[in-house]
């Protein structure tokens, strides 16, 4: 395919060196947002005199028609193109001839491209945003089905206080609440339409940026030429909310492959959800959760790669920019993909009740609430510990757990305790005490999962 810009120069472009400058082997993806931003370029070149208005009808139809031919499998992209916009107008030209060639008045592809991209990456942040609801939808309905069902709460991974699973689940649901509200808010500050900008400094040609801002339902236009083509803190942005939503389903995933471990067996994953040994039969791995742990780093590193592309460029455009779209289409590839693997690995597992109320019973989570148990009795509160602590390594010495241990034994600490201690310090007791807003108590958790639902 002849270049474009071949009029300045005298020979051809070194095969490797086209190989190495072209793009089309992954910006071929914009193909519809491509097609679409210069059907809206067409129509405001018509609709101001630019270009006659029956050229711009007629190359209107023309990208409709390359569009729909491409949708259908009856035009294949080529891959010796330089780029997707190259590509699509060079296909418009072969098809309407010099009006093919008129649609490119008053633009640059630096413009262009910054354009493309921000249209695609609108729809991707729309499909992952849905993909992270349908998750939101599911750590609901596991936590109000497991409002009361009772573990342990850990710090520094040992056993500290009593809460239920579906509170630890709401804990997720709220940072992927958050991860949600920065999808939203990367895609309002996406919302600028930098077609116009040209190469760097707008034209000469009386444009209405509004007017295709308008018909590809922009809300605003770049307000500098030089930053409408230059800009990709957009790409940044959506790059870092992808990776700490990634941060936050790793997390998830540790504490999934732990949960599943013999050592704690608190869940069992679903065989379509885990894979075998190749030499161990007994082995059921839980590879689903550490791809997605392992892919974390993955996508953190294509944030990296966009903030130091970014880092030393002069304005306007370089062509180090291309780069952008690889790092971040592979982001927003990976999130997909795993939030989708994620989710019905997560709605397909099965809760081991017993395995964690018999895990909360032997930790002594209910040692503060016996603490409580003293002050609210009118013992100082570092007195109560103190006896607490006691009781607990009696416990341990004893081997057995303060549910069982004998009154004698509580009074021999502190006279203060009465037999309504073993009430106190059972662990459901424990846990819906802890109705405070945000709590871990049943009728909380319950609250907690409709205001997410609220919000969805």
């Amino acid at each position: 395919m002849a270049k474009m810009w071949a009029g300045r120069f005298s020979k051809e472009e070194n095969e490797q060196v086209n190989d190495f400058n072209s793009s089309i082997s992954f910006d071929s993806r914009m193909y519809q947002h491509d097609i679409m931003g210069s059907i809206a370029h067409a129509t405001m070149l018509g609709e101001q005199g630019i270009i006659e208005k029956s050229e711009a009808d007629a190359i209107c139809m023309g990208l409709s028609e390359i569009l729909d031919d491409l949708k259908n499998g009856r035009l294949a992209v080529d891959p010796s193109a330089e780029d997707i916009h190259m590509f699509v107008e060079a296909e418009l030209t072969a098809r309407l001839g010099d009006t093919g060639k008129r649609l490119h008045t008053a633009r640059s592809r630096n413009d262009q491209v910054a354009l493309d991209i921000r249209m695609y990456l609108r729809d991707e942040i729309e499909a992952v945003t849905a993909l992270l609801e349908e998750l939101l939808h599911v750590l609901c309905d596991l936590a109000k089905e497991h409002a009361g069902t009772v573990m342990s709460g850990y710090t520094h991974l040992q056993r500290a206080q009593p809460v239920s699973f579906g509170h630890h689940l709401m804990a997720y649901a709220q940072m992927l609440l958050r991860d949600r509200s920065r999808l939203f808010d990367c895609k309002k500050r996406m919302d600028d339409m930098p077609l116009g900008s040209c190469a760097l400094a707008g034209t000469t040609y009386p444009l209405n940026r509004e007017r295709v801002a308008e018909i590809l339902n922009f809300s605003h236009v770049t307000e500098n030429s030089l930053d409408g083509v230059s800009d990709r803190d957009f790409c940044m942005e959506l790059a870092a909310a992808l990776s700490i939503l990634m941060v936050h389903l790793s997390r998830f995933c540790e504490e999934i492959i732990l949960w599943c471990s013999w050592e704690f067996k608190f869940i069992e994953l679903d065989d379509a959800y885990a894979t075998g040994s190749s030499i161990m039969p007994q082995k059921k791995n839980p590879d689903i959760a550490e791809l997605v742990r392992g892919k974390t780093g993955r996508v953190v590193g294509d944030l990296v790669t966009l903030l130091t592309m970014m880092k030393g460029l002069p304005l306007a455009y370089n062509k180090d920019m291309q780069e952008d779209k690889e790092a971040i289409f592979d982001a927003v590839d990976t999130v997909k993909l795993c939030l989708s693997t994620f989710t019905p690995m997560l709605s397909s597992m099965t809760v081991l009740k017993d395995n964690m109320r018999q895990a909360a019973a032997k930790g002594f989570i209910n040692a503060t609430d016996c603490a409580d148990y003293l002050t609210k009795k009118g013992v100082p509160f570092r007195d109560a510990y103190k006896a607490t602590g006691q009781l607990v390594a009696q416990c341990i010495k004893e081997g057995c757990v303060l549910e069982t241990l004998p009154l004698a034994s509580y009074q021999a600490v502190c006279p203060v305790f009465e037999q309504d201690v073993y009430d106190a310090i059972r662990l459901e007791t424990c846990l819906n005490g802890r109705s405070v807003l945000g709590g871990p108590a049943a009728e909380s958790v319950r609250k907690q999962a409709d205001s997410v639902m609220k919000q969805l």
